[in-house]
């Protein structure tokens, strides 16, 4: 069992940078791959980015609109991932949500159905 609680969010103006972080509770984080995942206005959740846990090397993905801008990291020690928002932009505006899972298979990873814990999300707005 894992409970993930998310902040950092806040509104922001465009070109700005902002630092997501999740805070995970229970056992053996080093074993969850986790993500983040964002939900604007009237639009389905998507795919932000994920990092595979230990024993996948910690790989790391992104959805295209963010390569470049976003970087997501974790530290197990703290039992909590980040993601470091830079460049921003209105179209990032949305509520971003961290999500844990156990024996994600690589191919799966932005598929939220594949998640077994959810955070209650954080806003991030952005202002042009």
């Amino acid at each position: 069992q894992v409970q993930l609680v998310e902040s950092g969010g806040g509104l922001v103006q465009a070109g700005d940078s902002l630092r997501l972080t999740c805070s995970a509770s229970g056992r053996s984080f080093s074993t969850y791959a986790m993500a983040w995942f964002r939900q604007a206005p009237g639009k389905e959740r998507t795919f932000v980015a994920g990092i595979g846990e230990n024993m996948r090397g910690g790989r790391t993905s992104y959805t295209d609109s963010v390569k470049g801008r976003f970087t997501i990291s974790r530290d197990n020690s703290k039992n909590t991932v980040y993601l470091q928002m830079n460049s921003l932009n209105s179209e990032d505006t949305a509520v971003y949500y961290c999500a844990a899972a156990r024996g994600l298979i690589a191919s799966t990873v932005s598929n939220g159905n594949q998640y077994s814990y959810w955070g209650q999300g954080t806003q991030v707005t952005v202002s042009s």
